[in-house]
C-alpha cells in the first residue's frame, strides 16, 4: 500500500445577500408650489410629467408617498439632492428615507 493521504475537497459556497432597500418618500406641505415639486421628481428620480403629477398629488392627498425604492447610499444621497435644491429655493420640500419592510 502506498503510504499517500488524500483529503477529499470540500467546496464553501457564499451566499451573498443582497442589499437591504430604502424607500425614498415626499412629505407635503402648503408652501412648495407644485410645479416645482414635479421639477424635482422630473429631473431627480427620472419620473416622465405624468408620474410626477401623480406622486406630487398623492403626497399631496395623504401627507406623505413613496417616491422610489433604492439601496440605502442611493436613497439617502436622492433625498438629501431633493430636499437641498428646495432649500435653494427657499422652499421646506422635503424628501426622507426609510428600509423597506
Amino acid at each position: 500500500m502506498s503510504d499517500i493521504v488524500t483529503k477529499p475537497k470540500t467546496k464553501v459556497k457564499l451566499q451573498v445577500q443582497r442589499p437591504r432597500l430604502h424607500k425614498v418618500i415626499l412629505i407635503n406641505d402648503d408652501f412648495t408650489p407644485r410645479e416645482f415639486v414635479v421639477a424635482i421628481l422630473k429631473g431627480e428620480f427620472r419620473m416622465s410629467e405624468d408620474q410626477a403629477y401623480q406622486v406630487m398629488m398623492t403626497a399631496h392627498r395623504k401627507g406623505a408617498c413613496v417616491v422610489a425604492v433604492f439601496t440605502q447610499d442611493v436613497a439617502e444621497t436622492k433625498a438629501t439632492r431633493a430636499t437641498e435644491a428646495g432649500r435653494a429655493k427657499g422652499y421646506p420640500l422635503l424628501f426622507t428615507t426609510e428600509p423597506e419592510e
